[in-house]
């Protein structure tokens, strides 16, 4: 069964950790949740019904509500999807998203550790006008290579040999060598393919298409304790250019399918894992209690329906 986002991030933990301490470590509980975004009035009306498909950081793993089928998708009933079509008054909607979710899921059913999640694309049809679609980063590997970093920085900590960023050291002259480039590209051709599906089976609806918010900061320097004392600033800064180039990749392919592309990154600049509980839209390692690490809380739930509502205002 495919790794979820969830899995890989608990498997990340546990290397960073080992012998260190993150940032976020004692936080019992989600931060105060702010006012929830109001879309201004349009001149032409966002209509359902509205489909909501992508991974885990659309369905809102672990936030609360957790809620539909199969449980094992980790839908929240305050994820942006919800969010969305509450604040535009869409009672026509249907959110299919699922934790641990690739490209390929949206065509083919998706077995999860609690219940069969059906092809996603399966709730669209011709009577759909609104699609979100997230997607992306499972295919990329985006969490592999985080995992890669800690265990590279491990290594180098212990042996003192190699390189002062080890894990950039890997992907641009190591055994890794060219992978991210290959992971990006291939996925990028199979997103292609699924937006052009879902514009055959939706015609008439406005495709949005959601990239990932910020996890990290501009300043790696910030990030060494919520990642672990052993993580190299510039190897935090390789993370945090590998989403802005995953982020690129989705943006260049929702022009070329004539779909809307939503920044979320700009927008969550700020409010990164590195943040205190009261500011981060993002949960580190060290997440607070029963959220996913190194995934949206609900703060960060309500800044990517933020920046929905922002892109259909934009269009309407």
């Amino acid at each position: 069964m495919r790794r979820r986002w969830s899995a890989a991030a608990a498997a990340l933990a546990g290397v960073v950790l080992i012998g260190t301490a993150g940032c976020g470590a004692g936080a019992t509980a989600p931060a105060p949740a702010p006012e929830r975004p109001s879309p201004t009035p349009s001149a032409t009306p966002v209509t359902g019904p509205y489909v909501a498909l992508g991974d885990s950081y659309t369905s809102g793993l672990r936030i609360p509500p957790q809620s539909g089928s199969p449980q094992g998708c980790g839908r929240s009933g305050a994820n942006y999807p919800s969010l969305v079509a509450q604040r535009l008054d869409l009672g026509d909607f249907t959110d299919v998203s699922c934790s641990g979710a690739r490209t390929g899921d949206l065509t083919a059913s998706q077995r999860t550790d609690d219940g069969t999640n059906p092809p996603q694309l399966d709730a669209l049809g011709a009577a759909t006008r609104l699609v979100t679609l997230g997607i992306g980063g499972n295919d990329a590997g985006f969490l592999d290579v985080l995992g890669r970093c800690a265990i590279e920085n491990l290594r180098h900590g212990l042996t003192g040999e190699g390189d002062d960023a080890p894990c950039r050291a890997y992907y641009t002259t190591g055994a890794g060598r060219g992978e991210v480039q290959q992971k990006l590209a291939a996925t990028g051709e199979r997103l292609g393919t699924a937006l052009d599906e879902i514009k055959r089976r939706a015609p008439q609806a406005e495709v949005l298409l959601v990239g990932y918010p910020a996890l990290l900061p501009e300043d790696p320097g910030r990030c060494a304790g919520t990642l672990g004392g052993g993580i190299a600033g510039a190897d935090v800064g390789f993370v945090s250019q590998q989403e802005q180039r995953l982020n690129e990749m989705l943006r260049q392919r929702a022009e070329a399918a004539g779909v809307a592309f939503v920044d979320t990154y700009s927008s969550s600049a700020g409010h990164d894992m590195c943040e205190d509980a009261a500011t981060r839209w993002i949960e580190p390692l060290a997440a607070g209690q029963g959220l996913a690490p190194v995934h949206p809380n609900a703060q960060g739930q309500q800044g990517m329906a933020a920046a929905v509502l922002a892109a259909l205002r934009q269009r309407h």
